[in-house]
C-alpha cells in the first residue's frame, strides 16, 4: 500500500475544537484511505495568523523551518505523495513544498486560494508564501467555482486543476424524515461571520408571522449573543446545544426545512448534511454556498431578511414543494457529494503522480 503524508496548516484533523475545516480534513483522510493508500498525519504544527501580525508570521516561519528539518529526516522513506489541505494567506503551507523538494516526491493541494489582494498589507508575507506553495503543487483540487477563478488566472506551468465537489464521508444517504416539523439551523456560535448569519436569521424571523418553530443546533463563545438575538421569539425558538452525530441526524430528520444564510461560508458542510436528509434549504445566493445547493432561486444577500422570510413562508405553506425539493436534493447529494464520487475523482487525479514513484 502506497504511503501518503497529509498536512493541514490551519487546523489539524486531531484538533479538539469542532469546525468545518477539521471535518473536511478528516474527510479527506478518509478519501485517501478509500483510494487504497496509507495516509498518515505528517505534522500538527499550526501555521495560522488571524490578525495579520508580522512578528507572529516570523516566529511561525522559524517553527516551520525546524519542522522541515525534523521531517526531512523522519518522514518514512516509502512516502510517495504529500497532500496539504487549505493553503491560503492566513495559513500558508511552509512545510510541504520544502519536504517534497528534499525528498523528491509529488506535492498536491486541496482547497487552496490565491489572494492577490493580500500581497500588500498585514498578510503580505504569508500571502506570498501561500502563492509560492501553490506554485509548487502539481495538482490542486478546488472545491468551488469561486476558488477556481484565481487558481486558473495564476496557474503555474502545466499544473492540473481538478474539481473535487465538497462531500460527506458516507457511502449512502440517511433516512429522510417527513419534513413537517420545526425549521432547523445549525452553526458554531462565535463572533464574526457565524454571528452575522445568526443576526440575519433573527431579523428574518421578525418578518414571518403565523405559526412557526425553529430549532438551533450549535454552541460556542457567542451563545449568549445568539440567545439575546432570539429572545423576542420566546419558546418558538429552541436551543439544542452542540449535538453529536446521532442527535444531529435526528434533528435533520424531524425538521421541515434548513435555514442558514451562509455569510462568507467557503461552502458549508451543514448544507450537504441537511440535503442528504431530504431537507429543502433556505439560504442566500453566495459564492461557494451556491456550489452545494440544489439548483433553484435563492435570494441575493442585498435582498435581505424579507426575501428569506418570503422563501420560508412559501415552503412552510406547501408540503408538496418541501417534499419534492427535499427528494431532488437527496438525489443530487447521492450523485455528486458522497464518498464514492470523491474517491473516484481523487484516485484518478493522483494516479499519474504515484506512477512516477518507485
Amino acid at each position: 500500500m502506497r504511503r501518503v503524508a497529509f498536512y493541514a496548516p490551519m487546523k489539524s484533523p486531531r484538533n479538539p475544537v469542532p469546525s468545518g475545516d477539521r471535518e473536511m480534513a478528516r474527510n479527506l483522510m478518509t478519501v485517501i484511505h478509500e483510494a487504497g493508500l496509507e495516509v498518515s498525519l505528517a505534522s500538527e504544527l499550526r501555521i495560522y495568523d488571524r490578525t495579520g501580525d508580522p512578528a507572529l508570521q516570523s516566529g511561525l516561519r522559524a517553527s516551520a523551518r525546524s519542522e522541515v528539518d525534523r521531517l526531512t529526516e523522519e518522514l518514512p522513506q516509502d512516502t510517495a505523495l504529500w497532500i496539504t489541505y487549505h493553503n491560503y494567506y492566513k495559513a500558508p503551507d511552509l512545510i510541504g513544498p520544502a519536504i517534497c523538494r528534499a525528498r523528491n516526491i509529488p506535492y498536491v493541494q486541496v482547497e487552496s486560494t490565491r489572494a492577490t489582494s493580500r500581497l500588500d498589507g498585514a498578510w503580505s508575507g504569508f500571502a506570498r508564501d501561500a502563492h509560492t506553495a501553490c506554485d509548487a503543487a502539481e495538482v490542486i483540487f478546488y472545491l468551488t467555482q469561486n476558488d477556481l477563478i484565481t487558481l486558473q488566472r495564476e496557474r503555474f506551468g502545466d499544473q492540473a486543476l481538478v474539481h473535487l465537489p465538497p462531500f460527506l464521508p458516507r457511502t449512502g444517504l440517511p433516512p429522510a424524515g417527513p419534513r413537517n416539523g420545526p425549521m432547523l439551523c445549525a452553526g458554531m456560535m462565535r463572533e464574526g461571520d457565524k454571528l452575522a448569519s445568526y443576526r440575519i436569521i433573527a431579523e428574518t424571523l421578525a418578518h414571518l408571522g403565523g405559526d412557526w418553530r425553529l430549532e438551533i443546533a450549535g454552541d460556542g463563545p457567542a451563545r449568549a449573543r445568539v440567545e439575546d438575538l432570539m429572545a423576542p421569539y420566546g419558546d418558538k425558538v429552541r436551543f439544542l446545544g452542540e449535538l453529536d452525530p446521532a442527535r444531529m441526524q435526528a434533528a435533520y430528520g424531524r425538521a421541515a426545512l434548513f435555514l442558514w444564510p451562509g455569510v462568507n461560508e467557503a461552502f458549508g458542510m451543514v448544507y450537504l448534511e441537511a440535503q442528504a436528509a431530504g431537507l429543502p434549504v433556505v439560504a442566500q445566493d453566495r459564492p461557494g454556498v451556491r456550489d452545494v445547493l440544489l439548483s433553484g432561486h435563492y435570494p441575493a444577500p442585498d435582498a435581505g431578511p424579507p426575501a428569506l422570510a418570503s422563501m420560508i413562508r412559501r415552503l412552510l405553506a406547501d408540503p408538496d414543494t418541501r417534499l419534492a425539493r427535499g427528494a431532488a436534493a437527496r438525489k443530487m447529494i447521492e450523485r455528486d457529494h458522497l464518498l464514492p464520487a470523491a474517491t473516484n475523482i481523487f484516485a484518478a487525479a493522483v494516479a499519474p503522480l504515484l506512477e512516477t514513484q518507485p
